[in-house]
């Protein structure tokens, strides 16, 4: 049976699901990845390896549960019908967990802040999924790529703008006491106790509280299905007989599998090279801060210029593009150190000049990042709308929950063997390095997927 058109939802209805990329993406840029993880990594724990092996099981551990129910969940919606309420079921556990992170205090016990993270990062994911699962219903096909490069673009802009807001105004030097902007941190934080970073948990909380309000006023839903008794059964049925259906799905199978393993790379580089990069050259949360902005302006005009090609050149495209460039990324940074870069075959001595990124091998690691600024809000957006492009809207909530299978089924694997090889060889160089294998064999899968991927015989 032909899938029916969609008409496209009103403007304010789709600015407000895309709005909720930008009230998202502050608990990634500023806790996960550029000032939170790395205070957890290099202040809270006792040596950075300790606290990197931390942080990757907590990412790990919260990969597993969303890899196990992000799928059934997303079929029961799809009985119960609307998307909003299970949204704000997780907003409230997400914004609950973030506001405790205020404690984690140096010295604080490291697996009750890791559990309190890895809560978050779930209800964070799930959110995500059934916000994702909207997307089919707002525009036709023909838009899907450009209004989803739009919103991560739109994301990256609002947790740019959100760590900025930290940089400027609440972490200090502990020398100083002083921000970047010189001014004294806002209520009085102290950066000798971690309040500068602890800090941004509220402060995430409060933005992502702000910014989702305009999707459940004005994006339109799915209409009222099953209550929830007949939906949870219904809902596990129909994902055990889509999980049969994909078998004679096979090109959605692929790209499933693709996804599943490079999408575990771009999580886990994403998780842990702030952190790596505060242990090794030893940033203050403002020099880790800038990093971060510098990495989101980048993200922001590749979503952009992903966004006018993904309709000319088909997200698959966009996607292997990406994943080559942060294949790139994910070999220079490994291979700079202090001194040097490209494993030494570059040596780059000069005293630290005092200032901000004062080294050579710094400046070196920032033009590495800029290849992963330009390749993972793309990698994503457009994964997303391929996805989007090969199935249809009465069918998004459960192949969507598997879509965020495919890109957490596994998603403890690249943390955990990072955290495993970083432990057994003391060498958090060699961790980080497992991450080129997952961003690899995924491009290779990719290659030969076809695109849309759904090549099921029409009924």
């Amino acid at each position: 049976m032909a899938e029916v058109a969609v008409q496209r939802a009103p403007e304010r209805g789709i600015w407000g699901w895309m709005l909720f990329d930008w009230a998202a993406q502050p608990f990634f840029t500023v806790i996960t990845t550029f000032i939170f993880g790395p205070y957890f990594v290099s202040r809270m724990a006792s040596d950075p390896e300790t606290g990197q092996a931390a942080w990757g099981y907590g990412i790990a551990a919260a990969g597993l549960a969303i890899a196990v129910l992000s799928p059934i969940l997303g079929s029961i919606a799809d009985q119960t019908g609307p998307r909003k309420p299970w949204i704000g079921f997780f907003a409230v556990i997400q914004i609950a967990s973030l506001c405790l992170l205020w404690f984690a205090a140096p010295g604080s016990n490291l697996f009750l802040v890791v559990l309190i993270f890895s809560l978050a990062s779930v209800a964070a994911e799930f959110s995500t999924v059934f916000n994702d699962s909207m997307m089919p219903r707002l525009v036709p096909k023909s838009e899907i790529g450009r209004i989803s490069n739009m919103a991560w673009g739109l994301g990256y802009l609002g947790g740019m703008i959100a760590l900025i807001f930290v940089v400027a105004f609440m972490a200090s030097s502990p020398e100083t006491g002083k921000t970047i902007a010189g001014l004294d941190p806002l209520f009085g934080l102290d950066p000798k106790l971690g309040e500068d970073a602890r800090a941004t948990g509220p402060l995430s909380a409060a933005w992502y509280f702000l910014f989702i309000l305009p999707m459940f006023f004005f994006t339109p839903d799915a209409v009222k299905g099953l209550p929830i008794g007949p939906a949870v059964r219904e809902g596990l049925s129909e994902l055990k007989s889509t999980l049969g259906e994909i078998r004679q799905r096979s090109g959605i199978f692929r790209f499933l599998v693709a996804r599943m393993i490079y999408q575990d790379g771009v999580n886990a580089l994403l998780a842990l090279g702030g952190a790596f990069a505060a242990a090794m050259f030893h940033w203050s949360i403002t020099e880790i801060g800038l990093f971060g902005i510098i990495l989101n302006v980048v993200a922001i005009v590749g979503c952009l210029v992903a966004a006018r090609l993904d309709l000319a050149l088909g997200s698959k495209t966009i996607v292997m593009i990406a994943l080559v460039l942060l294949s790139l990324a994910t070999i220079g940074i490994v291979s700079t150190g202090p001194g040097y870069t490209l494993f030494g075959a570059w040596m780059m001595p000069g005293a630290d000049s005092g200032g901000l990124f004062g080294t050579p091998a710094e400046k070196a690691y920032i033009f590495f990042g800029l290849l992963i600024g330009l390749g993972f809000g793309p990698v994503q957006a457009s994964s997303r709308s391929y996805m989007a492009r090969s199935v249809t809207a009465a069918e998004s909530g459960r192949y969507f929950g598997i879509y965020a299978l495919a890109g957490r089924a596994t998603s403890f694997a690249a943390p955990f063997l990072v955290a495993t090889i970083t432990l057994a060889s003391g060498s958090a160089r060699l961790g980080m390095a497992a991450i080129v294998l997952f961003l690899g064999v995924g491009l290779a899968i990719l290659v030969r997927t076809p695109y849309p991927a759904d090549n099921r015989p029409a009924q």
